[in-house]
């Protein structure tokens, strides 16, 4: 029987076929959603155009169909298995994106087969009408000769999706797996590629890496820890020295107070005795700038608790505070000797302040150990803005331009701290230019910096989830509450 009407219909779902390629592959990436609206659209539209040619995809192609007809309406009922498999593997990916970032497929990959295979499998038994019982049967005893030829193969691969699935690390994390470290940059079907900090492309088995232990330094993302391995003479008593090392750690800013740093003896010799020091810095980046800082903290810290442990040649005492100022390097051996006569050794304790805020400084004060907070004044309060160990100097405005500490210098830890009188050094600085040129560089400096932290005002998260929905509702709440209050008063 001859059906001359079906034609219309089945060139339709063919050109929609035709168009749904066209699109998908001429579109940008970035309109992933709209592609998949559209999509969705197209196969609604292809669907009504075999059920408009009286074809089932649930029933095989009715015989009175001529041979062409036939094959064509074949073809689109096949077609339409493998369209809605395409169509629900692009859906599942949209939906998983948000999860895993738009990177490490294999999850996607793994559905996405096993879509198609049931599609292939539906097409074969509705659409051809073949024994599917056989078919499976025979692609059983086959999966099995496979499966046994690629047990490796295969182990990898359902290894890579317990990985997925549990997610002991991801794309971007910074990883340890046996001896091998660095940063995962791919999670396919196989293997994890690693990104090592020499530069070189490390490729770890699925397999190896669900057996073996894996490290993870990007969990928790909110802190990472600071290590470090000291190792000094036995001469120098423990007690100083973790003194020392707790002083250095209090100067570093960037440590958080939450977890706290610490400093453990590890191991003592004949010769010399080993230290550890940890500390939490909230960005991985900053690990290695943290750790060379505070090498450089406690090495001041131990050089100022040596020379405060040498009472044989006092003179060496002030001498080696004076090696340590970055602006008295440039004076001479006779110049540093008359600026120690001039030196008044101070004690300042712990929350003592050293120079008050507002107040015009009448002396150099020159810290010898411990740590001095500097503090400005805000609305909400005083707000730190930075910290100063052994060497550092401070009322240089005072020589430079008369003009008040702008913040407030206070001790944190037990201070010493060297007075050079303005009164004493007045009449020497006239004579010495460049040791003023040198304060007011450092005044400079210190004023670009304040500026900027008080340009940068930290800004306030904006709350999500409960929280956002809940500050609306006061919001709208409040409004007529407001409303109704302007309309008495009017």
């Amino acid at each position: 029987m001859d059906f001359p009407w079906l034609a219309f219909p089945l060139v339709s779902a063919s050109l929609i076929l035709v168009i749904d390629l066209t699109f998908w592959q001429w579109v940008d990436q970035h309109w992933l959603r709209w592609k998949m609206v559209a999509r969705l659209g197209l196969f609604l539209l292809f669907s009504m155009c075999l059920v408009q040619a009286g074809l089932s995809p649930l029933n095989t192609v009715p015989t009175e169909l001529p041979v062409s007809r036939h094959v064509l309406a074949t073809t689109l009922s096949i077609a339409w298995w493998l369209f809605g498999a395409r169509t629900l593997t692009i859906l599942i990916s949209v939906l998983l994106a948000p999860r895993i970032g738009g990177k490490g497929h294999l999850l996607q990959d793994v559905l996405g087969a096993i879509i198609f295979l049931v599609a292939a499998v539906a097409a074969a038994a509705y659409v051809l009408d073949l024994p599917v019982k056989g078919l499976l049967a025979t692609s059983g005893a086959v999966a099995i000769i496979l499966g046994l030829a690629v047990q490796s193969t295969l182990s990898d691969v359902f290894s890579g999706i317990v990985l997925n699935a549990t997610k002991p690390f991801r794309v971007d994390d910074w990883i340890r797996v046996d001896d091998i470290e660095g940063k995962v940059i791919e999670i396919d079907w196989r293997s994890t590629h690693l990104l090592t900090s020499e530069g070189s492309m490390a490729v770890i088995p699925n397999a190896m890496a669900a057996k073996t232990r894996i490290v993870n330094f990007s969990r928790p993302d909110h802190f990472h820890a600071v290590t470090l391995s000291i190792e000094l003479s036995v001469r120098l008593r423990p007690s100083i020295v973790l003194d020392a090392i707790g002083k250095a750690l209090q100067g570093c800013r960037e440590l958080l107070v939450q977890p706290a740093s610490s400093a453990v003896v590890v191991k003592s010799g004949l010769r010399s005795v080993e230290y550890e020091v940890t500390g939490y810095v909230q960005s991985r980046d900053r690990r290695s700038a943290v750790r060379n800082q505070l090498h450089d903290l406690i090495y001041r810290q131990l050089a100022a608790s040596e020379t405060r442990q040498d009472q044989v040649r006092p003179a060496t005492r002030v001498s080696a505070v004076l090696n340590t100022v970055g602006a008295l390097r440039m004076l001479s051996n006779a110049d540093l000797a008359e600026l120690e006569r001039n030196m008044r050794l101070n004690a300042f304790q712990s929350h003592e302040v050293i120079l008050a805020a507002g107040v015009v400084p009448e002396a150099l004060y020159i810290i010898e150990s411990g740590i001095v907070s500097v503090s400005i004044e805000r609305p909400e309060g005083w707000v730190e803005v930075g910290r100063m160990g052994p060497g550092e100097l401070m009322g240089e405005t005072g020589f430079v331009d008369q003009s008040p500490a702008v913040g407030r210098f206070s001790a944190l830890t037990d201070c010493m701290v060297y007075r050079i009188a303005l009164a004493d050094l007045e009449p020497w600085l006239k004579d010495h230019p460049e040791l003023r040129g040198a304060l007011a560089g450092l005044a400079r400096f210190r004023a670009k910096a304040r500026a900027a932290m008080l340009t940068n005002k930290p800004t306030a998260p904006d709350p999500n989830g409960f929280l956002k929905w809940l500050r609306k509702g006061v919001t709208r709440f409040q409004a007529p509450r407001e409303t109704r209050k302007t309309d008495k008063l009017s």
